[in-house]
């Protein structure tokens, strides 16, 4: 079967992928391949908005100082420069491509998310996900030299060393095409990965069903190393609702003013400020943690998140998506407090990366939540995220038009002589089910050495029946994910093993305290 042949491959269709594909369209041929539909990734779910310094008060010095103190010792701070000093220029290209940023008095409406000390967070109301996606995706589909390949899962990446060739390269990759259940071989000297993160891993996730890992585990079976997988950001408000599935609270309810409360059966008293003297505004993972402490403490399902005291007219104008959301379910935030649980939301490590996106292996370049840039260090700041999708698909896009032309090489077509089993869809059900259950209840917002054991143990049976799997059966895209998300978990645990010491997002009972120095995780995989 003849290959797909291009300049660029982009795999994801988030804000990372589609902006470095309008950066790489006047000059390259590119392929964008996405599993889904184009606004089916963690991008269209954003809904607090941009970092970024707009503000007389402001400066980019605090931007700076406030990312190095919610990453806890492990922001890199070239990385965190670089991208703080490029956020005013990544507003200013979403506002000329047309994104309706919220105003007020003909300015930017900046608001204030846990962890900023200033007001610096341009937003579209509180879907701004959504909105930046509607005008990239409509942008992209109208550019000349953009191909689109949706509802095609990546199921491996071919590089040199795969092949037997002295250069490592990589040289493109196999995708499964849902519509002919074919895989099909994509062939293009410059590879970028920007399939977002893991949060399917958990049982519990704000994230949409693509989050996976797709890119994180390929980069490793790469060969790729990866960096500070233990740090998994649980967003604090997730609306606990047996109907609502994955929706998020915005931190901006809480930069606004709402206040997280004990239910009235165990007193309906505001508990963050006994937690941390910035109370709500604290980084996520210390609220995070507080809440999972008071729900353990007083045998709670859920907390309350209260901004019933801002006035109808104030919730309908900042938060309308969360007030028609809550009001189908039944709940008028206008009166009432929303019950709210922390939930898998951000992978803040991933594939190693410099400052334009280059992986460990030559022509392979991951970005966005796929990456590990060392912006994050061990938390997220909030509203960072799309901000560094922004930022790096630029320089990615500049680092391929820089780089010299390499020789094509022939690609085998994928083996397709594997039969179907019967018994495939049901096993990867359970296995994804046991998978997502475990991690939650051995590997999530408090650790412990014996509860990690217990993970390692379960991830490497799991492993091994899926490899079978795969080795022996035709793929589908069910097994693809599981696949993916088995390698992800391995790596969290690994990860979490190798730091003896509780920093940032990773919090262990055995090691409650901070060591020195503070130093990233890096996993090296077997084929480096």
């Amino acid at each position: 079967m003849a290959s797909h042949d291009f300049d660029v491959l982009i795999v994801g269709s988030g804000l990372a992928g589609l902006s470095a594909a309008l950066h790489l369209a006047p000059t390259h041929r590119v392929a964008v391949i996405t599993k889904r539909a184009l606004a089916d990734g963690a991008s269209q779910w954003a809904q607090g908005g941009i970092a970024a310094v707009l503000g007389e008060d402001d400066s980019l010095q605090s931007h700076v100082d406030d990312t190095l103190v919610a990453g806890a010792g492990l922001c890199d701070l070239a990385a965190t420069r670089f991208v703080v000093e490029h956020a005013p220029e990544a507003i200013a290209w979403l506002r000329d491509l047309g994104v309706p940023f919220s105003l007020e008095n003909g300015e930017l409406h900046l608001t204030r998310e846990g962890g900023h000390s200033q007001r610096r967070i341009a937003h579209v109301t509180d879907a701004t996900g959504a909105a930046v996606q509607r005008t990239l995706i409509d942008t992209v589909r109208l550019t000349p030299n953009v191909t689109l390949f949706e509802q095609h899962t990546l199921v491996d990446l071919i590089t040199g060393s795969k092949l037997g060739l002295k250069d490592p390269a990589c040289l493109g990759l196999y995708a499964l095409d849902e519509a002919t259940d074919e895989v099909l071989t994509f062939r293009a000297p410059h590879t970028i990965l920007a399939t977002g993160g893991a949060g399917k891993v958990y049982l519990y996730t704000t994230n949409p069903d693509t989050a996976t890992g797709d890119g994180i585990a390929a980069a490793w079976r790469a060969g790729c190393r990866v960096a500070n997988m233990e740090f998994i950001q649980f967003h604090p408000t997730c609306l606990y609702h047996p109907h609502a599935k994955s929706f998020l609270i915005s931190e901006a309810v809480r930069g606004e003013g709402g206040l997280l409360k004990l239910p009235e059966l165990a007193g309906g008293t505001r508990f963050m400020p006994a937690h941390d003297e910035r109370a709500e505004l604290a980084p996520r993972d210390v609220v995070a943690r507080a809440i999972d402490f008071e729900m353990k403490k007083h045998g709670l399902d859920c907390v309350h998140l209260d901004i019933s005291h801002q006035s109808p007219a104030f919730l309908h104008e900042h938060f309308p998506n969360i007030l028609a959301r809550c009001a189908e379910l039944g709940i008028d935030i206008t009166r009432d407090p929303i019950p709210v649980v922390p939930a898998a939301h951000y992978t803040c490590g991933g594939v190693l990366t410099d400052l334009a996106g280059r992986t460990d292996v030559p022509g392979l370049h991951a970005i966005g939540e796929t990456a590990c840039t060392g912006l994050h260090g061990a938390n997220r700041l909030a509203s960072n995220s799309l901000l560094e999708c922004m930022v790096f698909a630029r320089a990615a896009a500049q680092a391929i038009a820089e780089a010299p032309v390499r020789a094509d090489a022939a690609l085998p077509a994928w083996d397709d002589s594997r039969v179907t089993d019967a018994d495939e869809t049901v096993v990867i059900s359970h296995n994804w089910d046991e998978l997502r259950r475990f991690m939650w209840d051995y590997v999530g917002i408090v650790r412990t050495n014996k509860r990690l054991e217990r993970a390692a143990h379960r991830i490497a049976l799991l492993e091994r029946e899926i490899q079978e799997f795969y080795a022996h059966f035709h793929v589908t895209r069910d097994l693809l994910e599981l696949r993916n998300l088995v390698q992800v978990a391995e790596l969290i645990v690994r990860s979490a093993q190798a730091r003896r010491e509780s920093r940032g997002l990773h919090f262990s009972r055995d090691y409650p305290l901070l060591a020195a120095p503070a130093a990233p995780t890096i996993l090296v995989p077997p084929a480096a």
